[in-house]
């Protein structure tokens, strides 16, 4: 019995050593995976920063009365672009006048007043010389001139005040700008300083304000030094058009936020044709200072691990992987900052399945076959 069992033991552990090693005579037998390439070439790309911007008026003003009243008249289209200097409202205008009137004639009555005064103090100057009348009554008439001059000039600030309130009850265009929808109607009563009657603001040129991080204050230092050029691009809430003009920077605010880190920054376009709105939202583009002569590959060649980007480029029958710095996407590419050179035949399909170091082969990756699918065709 046990010969019987010794002489099944052979067989078996045979068996189980040819089943063992199979594997790993297949695993070596393995072809090459197929891959595709392509060559890196450089070409120019041109990209650029993107900032959320808003639309501001270089001016702007609210129309508040400086007098009190009711509105007699409004001389303007709402929305239409008006001169400087057009009037615009006009406030009962009447005990103004009034009031003006009344001061011219306050100055005539000063100034008469003022003559007779002058002519007293020439008789009584004459009759002191020949001792006909006392010194006490010459001081006297020296002093009452002197009065009546002052009231004189009195007179005439009443003048000016009344003037200037005769010509606040006209209110005018304070610059060239489109006017707002009116907030008062005819017969409305205002009040000085606190009644808004309208907004204007200013057209063309145009601001576009944006907010960027601290780090890039001296960038933007330079681009304001270096003026209107192909640096700044518009685009409009449509997300699909662009506005056709350059911008050039304003004015950069005088002090960062300590507590958000960022600087308000404002742009200057044309606006001839009215398209920039105020208070319209919009994308600022800043010309990226990268852009140039380039390494573009296709998109679909970069992978991506722990954080990190990485292509294979291909040395013959062998694939090396190499880690990059992505640039901007371009489309369907990408800009490689560094890792490749040009020249390099980067693999685009069939990197999916490779490791550094792991042989390929030029071919159509997607016809490559899973292991065992022939067979279970069959």
């Amino acid at each position: 019995m046990k010969n019987k069992y010794i002489f099944w033991i052979g067989p078996v552990a045979l068996l189980a050593w040819t089943s063992c090693s199979r594997p790993a005579k297949q695993n070596a037998a393995l072809p090459p995976t197929p891959v595709s390439v392509i060559e890196a070439k450089k070409a120019e790309a041109i990209y650029y920063d993107q900032y959320q911007g808003t639309v501001v008026a270089l001016n702007s003003v609210e129309l508040r009365s400086q007098v009190s009243g009711f509105i007699t008249g409004i001389f303007f289209k709402e929305g239409e672009v008006v001169p400087k200097g057009k009037e615009l409202y006009e406030i009962d205008r009447r005990k103004y006048i009034a009031a003006y009137d009344q001061a011219v004639a306050n100055v005539s009555s000063a100034e008469a007043n003022l003559v007779k005064a002058q002519k007293d103090v020439d008789r009584y100057t004459y009759l002191q010389k020949e001792d006909a009348v006392a010194r006490q009554t010459v001081d006297q008439a020296v002093a009452a001139y002197e009065t009546n001059k002052s009231q004189v000039a009195v007179a005439k600030a009443g003048v000016l005040s009344a003037k200037t309130d005769l010509s606040y009850s006209i209110i005018t265009a304070p610059f060239t700008g489109r006017i707002g929808i009116s907030q008062v109607k005819l017969g409305a009563q205002v009040s000085p300083g606190t009644t808004l009657l309208n907004t204007i603001s200013s057209e063309h040129p145009i601001g576009v304000d944006v907010v960027i991080n601290e780090q890039d204050i001296d960038r933007f230092y330079n681009l304001q030094k270096r003026g209107t050029d192909s640096t700044f691009k518009l685009q409009l809430t449509d997300g699909a058009t662009t506005y056709n003009k350059p911008g050039k920077v304003l004015a950069i605010d005088r002090g960062v936020n300590n507590q958000t880190g960022t600087i308000t920054v404002r742009v200057q376009f044309p606006n001839e044709s009215n398209i920039l709105k105020d208070g319209m939202s919009c994308v600022v583009k800043v010309l990226n200072e990268q852009s140039g002569n380039r390494i573009i590959i296709p998109t679909k060649a970069v992978s991506e691990q722990m954080g990190e980007n990485f292509v294979f480029v291909s040395l013959d029958t062998i694939a090396k992987q190499h880690k990059v710095k992505l640039g901007p996407i371009i489309g369907t590419n990408v800009v490689i900052l560094s890792g490749i050179n040009e020249g390099d035949k980067v693999i685009t399909d069939g990197f999916q399945r490779l490791r550094d170091g792991g042989k390929i082969a030029l071919g159509n990756p997607a016809a490559q076959q899973a292991p065992g699918q022939a067979k279970q065709g069959k």
